[in-house]
């Protein structure tokens, strides 16, 4: 029986965090749950080992049903009968797995039926997911709806439609449209106040919708009639067993098949208002975005786990010359690469997600209590480096994806570019991480504020001073080296005070200081771990290359040259 949990030591390592004791401490606050519902923790090892369990079950759900059904799913995708979309079978099967398992709404209070989950295992079980089908996490993982849900929604609509996430309701985030992609200040779906029947009417075209056909839809719209730009949209909750979504398409895409993406007209459609008017983009969605990248975080790290697993597989089983490739330099040295760049985004992973842990539990509370000094502090500290290290994490970590999964194909030869090998379907699935929920290009325009503020140096320093193992002080000696490097980049560029230029060199920057980051984690690893020393010295050294050649190319830049891209 295989079991995506456990067959992979990274997970638990990761789990087990020293900083887990004070995010399940705060998150269970006081264990106050335990004399309400008999499944509760009791205290802190308690819940560890709930986590530790609930996430065996999702791993052979993973590795049983999930995986297995990936390559049927692939084939078959979802379709559309009586204006409603019909998953295929495979997808069916997994979703009623998952349901049946009560692993729908884990990070949802136990009393709208969910497990009262930090967001460490809630992340944990959707890279699982997402190793087993890349395409069927998008499915579970829009359980982020339910989030913002619970974070913005009145009493009302919680007690309305969370329950339901525990029963196997879907969701649907309904924001783009055929005008209206990167750029959602300029959606145009109309949401009219209907006095007469005391609701609100949705109107217009959505494009490009996940899991478009949802039991329940976050849907952006335009609120405030006569505006043109964010401050006239809000945000409403759809519930689709009412009438007025007609499902025009579901899109033909190269990958994630089994995923529907559908165009939707609404028309009259009756939704309910979530929080204030006129905040739906700036305040709820920019939330749910947040949510949805680090999502796409823990799916990039998952599908690149799954092709480092097929060309590890591959090339062991693989004979040529009268030995297999996996024992031949040119093949052993991609797979070292991969193993380590594998453990980078992952460690990157869930350092940011404790930082989104810490400060959204810390924000709750604030709902119910008033904090204390230190711990407004440290909420607002969390969520700073939560804001900045969401967009590093979702550029490079599907960035890395998908090198990881060319590298996996590269190593197949011939046969990963056939249907006959599961990296054939990966390869394609990997592709649209670097895509959706903000392209790479957008995430380094949201990155690059970490660079010109400091708060990406100031952090290097921080682990810079942690206490390391003697063995592991030549692999800080480097990293001091490449943030001086960086420090010097960044004045190099700031000193233009040309915010073009910023744009121009921004990628590089931020790459520079992601590679430093990942290479800090990767130290701290093996820090806790001897095993993660290896896998580090092989990233850092890689990392310092790479660093080199952007400040050689940032520092020896010519201004003059830079009319030399842009096109008439």
């Amino acid at each position: 029986m295989a079991n995506f949990y456990t067959d992979n030591t990274d997970m638990r390592f990761h789990l087990e965090h020293p900083q887990m004791k004070k995010i399940i401490d705060l998150k269970e606050n006081n264990y106050e749950d335990k004399e309400t519902f008999d499944y509760a923790p009791r205290d802190f090892e308690d819940a560890l080992d709930s986590y530790h369990q609930v996430l065996e079950i999702v791993g052979e759900i993973c590795g049983n049903i999930i995986a297995p059904n990936a390559e049927s799913v692939d084939h078959e995708g979802p379709k559309i009968v009586d204006n409603r979309v019909i998953y295929a079978r495979g997808t069916q099967e997994n979703h009623e797995a998952l349901t049946k398992a009560g692993l729908i709404g884990l990070s949802l209070p136990r009393k709208y039926g969910g497990l009262n989950f930090s967001m460490v295992p809630y992340v944990m079980a959707a890279e699982l997911v997402s190793r087993a089908d890349g395409g069927f996490a998008n499915i579970w993982g829009l359980q982020d709806c339910a989030e913002t849900i619970h974070e913005f929604a009145s009493d009302e609509l919680k007690n309305e439609f969370l329950p339901r996430f525990n029963q196997g309701a879907t969701a649907a985030m309904d924001l783009t449209e055929p005008d209206a992609g990167s750029d959602l200040q300029a959606v145009q779906l109309k949401a009219t106040w209907d006095e007469e029947k005391q609701v609100w009417l949705l109107n217009g075209v959505k494009r490009f919708i996940t899991n478009g056909d949802a039991d329940i839809s976050l849907v952006l719209a335009r609120s405030e009639h006569g505006t043109q730009d964010g401050r006239g949209l809000s945000l409403f909750v759809y519930d689709r067993k009412d009438d007025g979504l007609i499902i025009r398409r579901i899109e033909n895409k190269l990958g994630i098949k089994g995923s529907p993406t559908c165009e939707l007209v609404f028309n009259n459609a009756p939704a309910q208002l979530v929080g204030d008017r006129k905040l739906g983009l700036i305040k709820y969605v920019m939330s749910l975005m947040n949510s949805a990248r680090l999502g796409v975080g823990a799916q990039s790290v998952g599908i690149a786990e799954a092709a480092y697993q097929e060309a590890v597989k591959y090339a062991k089983e693989r004979i040529q010359f009268g030995k297999s490739i996996h024992k031949f330099p040119a093949i052993y040295e991609i797979l070292t690469n991969m193993n380590a760049d594998v453990k980078a985004i992952r460690s990157l992973l869930y350092e940011t997600t404790r930082f989104v842990d810490v400060y959204k539990i810390y924000a709750h509370h604030s709902e119910h209590r008033k904090l204390t000094s230190d711990e407004r502090a440290e909420m607002k500290e969390n969520q700073r480096w939560a804001d900045m290290y969401t967009p590093l994490l979702k550029l490079i970590s599907s960035e890395y994806c998908n090198r990881i999964a060319y590298d996996s194909l590269q190593i197949h030869g011939g046969a990963g570019f056939m249907k006959d090998f599961p990296i054939e379907r990966i390869y394609r699935d990997a592709r649209i991480t670097t895509i959706y929920e903000g392209t790479s290009q957008l995430q380094v325009v949201a990155a690059i504020r970490g660079v010109t503020t400091g708060v990406y140096l100031n952090k290097m320093r921080d682990y810079e001073a942690i206490e390391l193992k003697k063995e592991l002080i030549y692999l800080r000696r480097i990293l001091i080296i490449m943030t001086d490097d960086y420090e010097k980049a960044v004045d190099t560029v700031l000193a233009v005070n040309d915010s073009e230029y910023i744009d121009f060199q921004a990628r590089r920057l931020v790459e520079m200081a992601g590679n430093i980051i990942m290479g800090y984690l990767m130290v701290l690893d093996a820090r806790r771990d001897e095993s993660f020393a290896k896998p580090a010295e092989v990233f850092i050294r890689k990392a310092f290359a790479q660093n080199k050649e952007r400040f050689t190319y940032i520092t020896h830049f010519d201004l003059k040259d830079l009319s030399d891209y842009q096109l008439e």
